[in-house]
């Protein structure tokens, strides 16, 4: 919506408005109306310079934008920083040409009147650029259509075809507009450009066959010559090189490192297609340009009298082709004068100074008027071929020529600074007449004295300078200047060499005169020709028959010279009173519409990146009025601002008006200023703004502003830190309670299913206890297994300490009565095995008697057999139905060759016997598949022979000597002795000796299955 758009706006206001007034001391300030010491040229300089060493080259001065010309690329021009600037408020960002363009733009929508953007500055000081850049954003912003599209690639492309034919290279700039512009550019309602007229003032005709050392002609010549096709210099009769043609040689610079001549003639021909120019026009067109070279190449001999002859001058032939006039009237033309008395014709013959004069003056009129011509085909093209609501956009661009264009162009310059003063004092009465504020007269120099000096009727220079040139006789510089010395002698701004004091006189020669403009002092020299003729402001082609050029059969020459064009008999007005009488008509456009200013400085005169000359700078901004702009501007009030917007920016500096301020903008600043302690004479309330007179209140306000910031700063960070750490807090506590609700379901449901699986094993002891007595069934299955383990388990714990105590057994249950007699009888049976393996054979045999193997038993060694190994026992096929081993014990086995003791777990199941060395079997001793003899020497306890006399049926006991195979056809012995230490090792003559205190039984076993 609307409304949230403004907050958004407002928001973007407090972002990004008078960012730079916190980095003033380091980039300078953004506006010079801020600036403290506003009187002072040299506080001007310094921040000027800050900001162009920090590439800041836009600089405002209210709405007045200062540009310097960085003589390099910077990348503040993309399609990005178009958006960034459109739609904006004017200060809400950095200065910025855009910033100006876009301001223009809307306030022309929203206020329905007629705008002109005026651009002006020395030459190289960046106009053409700043134009370009101007339409550029405009071809960018406005609506898009196939019309519109269509005008706005003419406006575009308008550009360069005025550059190649009024643009040269100059001292000053590789691309200087040798003639001033006013453009047009025509809207509709909703912003569309439907269309465009462009005026000329004052090209440099000069230029066209003179140029100093340094300088070059026109670029069409160059592009031409170096870019056009073979097939067209033939047909021109032209040939690939600038150094033949007169014209373009002068100023010996024909090439320039910085201008690429070819491709320019590419983009030339394709804007002349684009601005809807025939193929017939643009022929005739390059015809006319060819025809000034071939012109410049005319030379003249002199006859015997001294009169100017043109003896087989090839260039003549090209001449008459391509100006379409017969080779007799064009060659009378350019060497004879042509006087009419009454119904008489008179032919007189030139000199040859005067047929070079009459040959560079036809050169110079024809290109002057083809320009004149080009400039009214665009025109045509631009026109707007529907009828619309229209406005207007208007760039000039200014420059400085030398003697007689250079005193137009100052002249120039008088009557802009004065118009530019009186409607800059104008718009800020009518601000302040807006607001409600009492308007203080603003003293200023009012340069009407030199306009006057300059344009008074009768009295004025443009006057005696037509006087001059009409009056009868032979017109001279010593007549111009005597005449003016007579009319001004006591001017105060105007000085001659006879007319100066001793020490100026010094600084002038005899044929100089001196203006004292309002940018200071300019001295001009008055020019005379061969004939000793004036030429300051003089008629060009006084001599020259323009009947000849009636003649020609190209029809852009037709046009530039209509037949209908006052006669040689009515002489023309000069082109100084041409030049004021469009200056006057300028000053009538820019009258009826609302001016916004450009003002274009070069820092340098060597066009070098990152250098600031001080003293050119200095004298531009004082020729441009820059500081006479700024005293008016600063006159009243320093600093001014929408009530929103300044209470938006500093409204924390008030706890009443910080967060929100529920009242009117004008109460909430009135409260903010009144908490800030601002003086009754530093500020003003207006209807709509707030006045603040100077810049040390707002600087101070702004300092205040950063301090605040930065505890705010703090504060929002807390603030928001608090909320992060709030909200992660809620998401774990959620996430928590989520877990512990489906925990304690989880938790639930097992419970519940715990609860239900021990109602149902209740049900079943129940059951199965009420059903004991019965036979085996379903319902007592379990009940009878349970009973079973459990007297298992209590006699596992509880056996007696002597088998022959049968009191002392466990009383079974009735299940377990015949079981539990096995049980008793199966250990008798064992104890009676043992009792006559080692009776009479064991020395300590009445002692162990009464002992039972707890140590041995597999219940108690079991459970520390490693899963890996319990894991492997399964995979031999017959012990797969056993789900333990039965029985193990720690032996040392000794090799039968060489006797090396290895100590092993030995382990006996119902199938077989391993030996284990940590959880790997290292052999397995299969009972069913012994045979014969199997020799194992181990070294073990008697329990070990217990259990192996159930599973073998031959197993014999020795104590003296044990004899094995160790191999077929080889045996070996085993001897035992007895000792005061007990020891095994072997002996001298190759047995295993076996030495021990009390005599363990070693026995060597064989079993055979029968």
């Amino acid at each position: 919506s609307r409304l949230d758009s403004d907050e958004e706006r407002c928001n973007q206001i407090l972002r990004n408005m008078e960012a730079s007034l916190t980095a003033r001391d380091r980039v300078g300030i953004q506006d010079f109306v801020l600036l403290d010491a506003y009187t002072s040229e040299s506080a001007f300089l310094d921040n000027l310079r800050k900001r162009f060493h920090e590439n800041l080259i836009y600089t405002y001065i209210g709405t007045l934008l200062v540009s310097v010309n960085p003589y390099k690329e910077l990348d503040i021009y993309s399609k990005k920083q178009m958006d960034t600037y459109m739609g904006v408020n004017f200060f809400e960002l950095p200065p910025h040409i855009y910033a100006l363009a876009d301001n223009v733009f809307r306030t022309m929508l929203t206020e329905f009147n007629n705008h002109f953007i005026l651009i002006s500055g020395e030459s190289g000081a960046g106009k053409t650029e700043a134009s370009k850049k101007i339409l550029q954003f405009y071809a960018v912003s406005c609506p898009s259509t196939k019309l519109l599209n269509n005008v706005r690639d003419r406006l575009l492309l308008s550009n360069p075809v005025l550059e190649a034919f009024g643009n040269a290279k100059t001292l000053k700039n590789d691309n200087s507009s040798r003639f001033g512009k006013y453009m047009d550019i025509q809207f509709d309602h909703q912003g569309g450009a439907v269309g465009g007229h462009i005026l000329s003032y004052l090209l440099e005709k000069s230029r066209v066959v003179h140029q100093n050392h340094g300088e070059r002609n026109f670029h069409i010549f160059y592009q031409l010559v170096e870019g056009g096709e073979d097939e067209l210099l033939r047909w021109l009769g032209l040939q690939r090189n600038c150094q033949l043609y007169s014209y373009l040689v002068q100023g010996d610079c024909a090439k320039v490192s910085s201008v690429n001549d070819k491709s320019d003639w590419r983009t030339v021909q394709k804007a002349l297609s684009v601005v809807d120019f025939s193929e017939n026009d643009i022929e005739h067109l390059f015809g006319i340009i060819a025809s000034v070279l071939h012109l410049g190449n005319v030379k003249f001999g002199a006859d015997p009298r001294g009169y100017a002859i043109l003896n087989n001058n090839p260039e003549m032939h090209w001449l008459s082709k391509l100006l379409g006039i017969p080779p007799q009237v064009l060659q009378q033309g350019l060497t004879h004068r042509k006087i009419e008395a009454k119904a008489e014709e008179l032919f007189t013959p030139f000199t040859v100074d005067h047929a070079v004069y009459a040959r560079d003056a036809l050169a110079k009129a024809i290109y002057g008027r083809t320009f004149n011509w080009l400039v009214n085909k665009i025109n045509e093209s631009l026109a707007n071929k529907e009828n619309s609501d229209w406005s207007f956009y208007l760039f000039i661009y200014l420059f400085i020529y030398s003697s007689f264009e250079q005193f137009c162009i100052n002249y120039c310059n008088e009557k802009l600074q004065q118009l530019f003063i009186q409607l800059t004092l104008k718009s800020e009465q009518e601000e302040y007449e807006m607001e409600g504020i009492e308007w203080e007269p603003v003293p200023y120099f009012n340069n009407k004295i030199i306009c006057d000096l300059v344009e008074e009727k009768h009295r004025g220079i443009i006057s005696v300078l037509d006087e001059e040139c009409l009056r009868p006789g032979e017109a001279t510089d010593l007549t111009f200047l005597e005449k003016m010395e007579e009319k001004m002698g006591g001017h105060p701004h105007f000085v001659t060499h006879k007319l100066a004091d001793q020490k100026t006189r010094k600084t002038l020669e005899r044929g100089d005169f001196r203006l004292l403009h309002y940018a200071g002092e300019v001295t001009y020299c008055v020019m005379i020709n061969g004939e000793g003729e004036i030429e300051f402001g003089g008629y060009y082609i006084l001599f020259f028959p323009i009947k000849v050029m009636r003649q020609s059969k190209n029809s852009i020459i037709k046009h530039c010279f209509p037949s209908t064009e006052p006669d040689s008999k009515k002489r023309p007005e000069t082109v100084v009173t041409q030049f004021k009488s469009s200056l006057v008509g300028l000053t009538e456009i820019l009258m009826s519409k609302e001016p916004w200013y450009v003002r274009c400085i070069k820092p340098n005169e060597g066009k070098q990146p990152g250098r600031f000359d001080d003293v050119l700078v200095r004298h531009q901004v004082k020729y441009l009025g820059l500081m006479e702009h700024l005293r008016v501007r600063r006159a009243g009030f320093a600093y001014r601002r929408r009530y929103e917007i300044f209470l938006q920016r500093y409204k924390p500096l008030c706890p009443d008006t910080w967060p929100n301020w529920k009242g009117t903008a004008a109460e909430g600043v009135q409260r903010l200023i009144k908490h800030l302690g601002y003086k009754p004479n530093e500020y003003k309330m207006g209807r709509t703004k707030i006045f603040i007179r100077h810049p040390r209140t707002l600087f101070a306000t702004e300092d205040a502003f950063e301090v605040c910031k930065h505890e705010l700063a703090t504060r929002i960070q807390a603030k928001y830190k608090g909320y992060r750490v709030k909200g992660e807090f809620l998401k774990q506590r959620e996430a928590a309670t989520k877990i512990e609700t489906c925990w304690r379901g989880l938790m639930a449901r097992k419970e519940r299913e715990r609860r239900a699986w021990a109602v149902k094993v209740i049900k079943k002891f129940i059951k199965g206890f009420m059903t004991r007595n019965q036979p085996a069934c379903v319902d007592n299955s379990e009940y009878l297994a349970f009973v079973r383990q459990n007297y298992l388990s209590r006699l596992k714990d509880n056996l007696p300490k002597t088998l022959l105590d049968k009191n002392n057994w466990l009383t079974p249950p009735p299940i377990m009565q015949e079981k539990s007699k096995l049980i008793y009888l199966y250990n008798l049976q064992l104890k009676l095995l043992t009792s006559s393996m080692f009776k009479g054979k064991k020395e300590n045999y009445p002692f162990s008697v009464c002992r039972p193997f707890l140590d041995t038993r597999i219940s108690k060694t079991a459970e520390y057999f490693p899963v890996t190994l319990i894991a492997s026992l399964p995979s031999d096929p017959v012990f797969l139905c056993v789900s333990l081993p039965q029985y193990s014990v720690p032996v040392v086995k000794y090799d039968r060759n060489g006797f090396r003791p290895r100590l092993r777990q030995l382990i006996f199941t119902q199938a077989a016997a391993y030996l284990v060395e940590e959880a790997k079997i290292k052999q397995r001793i299969d009972y069913s598949s012994l045979k014969g003899k199997q020799s194992h020497v181990m070294e073990s306890s008697h329990h070990t022979l217990t259990k192996l006399s159930l599973v073998t049926s031959n197993l014999g006991i020795v104590i003296c000597s044990v004899r094995f195979d160790i191999q077929p056809g080889r045996e070996g012995f085993v001897d035992f002795k007895s000792g005061q230490e007990s020891m095994v090792y072997r002996a001298k003559n190759g047995h295993l000796m076996v030495v021990s205190m009390e005599f363990k039984k070693y026995v060597h076993f064989s079993w055979q299955f029968q």
